[in-house]
């Protein structure tokens, strides 16, 4: 069944998997699926060659784009909302555990260790408003979890991540926090303000083709891990921030939204905000047990 028609190519190929090469039920599936879906896609809009080398020509060019700063595919597919959708089948939420989002582009690994209540701010500008961040992480029977690591990142005050801007020093607005011995976790930041994601090269023309706009709302990023439970990657938004309910990559979560209010008297910042977490616990460790 090698010579082919219309009719007969998406068989012809799915029964080519696995005759020339061991592979994996998974593999199977993912290649079965994803033939069948780019076959049907192809008919659908009777894609046309000069669009088909058009569109390889597109991911060349994406390619290129990307650096140990820029993640030009991740942006891509945030746009479409594909990484929010293999988050969600990634992490479904089960009882009281905390949702996740998307990672994003934008992070760096092995941001500056920093004590509890410390700033990640290397940086001052005229329109910031710093904030203490705080709460809990509990498992999810309401204990406080010890030794909790927290990444934390977010953009400078004039809607720029640090890796992208060469005037803020390394690592502005970056730091890794561990939780107490009561699960608590304390930080100094600014509020993160509404930025445009990169909305030149490529990411700014699958913008344009979509007819959809660039900007999301304000948000500080987190990634929460200890042995023994599911690593949790989050974010959370600023509950007055424009944008909110139309984020450009469709990341927000109605349990992700929290509420900036004016620092107590003797905190130090302008603004407070309390969020807690709660951490499920990783079924491989138990198993393990």
């Amino acid at each position: 069944m090698g010579i082919v028609n219309e009719d007969n190519i998406t068989d012809v190929v799915t029964e080519s998997l696995g005759k020339h090469g061991d592979i994996t039920d998974r593999q199977r599936e993912i290649m079965t699926s994803l033939i069948k879906h780019m076959h049907g896609f192809i008919k659908d809009v009777k894609l046309q060659h000069s669009e088909f080398l058009e569109a390889c020509s597109y991911l060349e060019r994406a390619g290129k784009l990307c650096n140990e700063n820029r993640q030009e595919f991740i942006l891509l597919a945030d746009i479409i909302g594909a990484e929010v959708l293999v988050d969600m089948m990634t992490n479904p939420v089960e009882g009281n555990a905390s949702e996740s989002t998307v990672l994003g582009p934008f992070y760096r690994e092995n941001p500056p260790v920093l004590p509890k209540g410390a700033s990640t701010i290397q940086k001052h500008y005229d329109n910031e408003e710093t904030a203490y961040y705080e709460g809990y992480i509990r498992d999810e029977d309401g204990n406080g979890i010890a030794g909790v690591t927290m990444d934390v990142w977010e953009d400078a005050p004039n809607g720029i991540y640090e890796n992208l801007d060469p005037d803020q020093p390394e690592y502005n607005l970056r730091g890794r926090f561990e939780t107490d011995e009561n699960g608590h976790y304390a930080f100094v930041a600014v509020r993160p303000v509404p930025y445009p994601i990169p909305e030149d090269e490529t990411a700014g023309e699958l913008l344009h083709f979509m007819g959809h706009h660039p900007n999301r709302p304000g948000h500080m990023h987190f990634i929460i891990s200890k042995d023994g439970f599911r690593p949790l990657i989050s974010q959370i938004y600023d509950a007055d921030s424009d944008w909110l309910e139309n984020d450009s990559v469709f990341a927000v979560k109605e349990s992700l939204i929290g509420k900036f209010k004016p620092a107590p008297e003797g905190l130090g910042t302008d603004l407070h905000l309390e969020y807690d977490f709660v951490l499920q616990a990783d079924e491989r460790a138990i198993a393990a047990e």
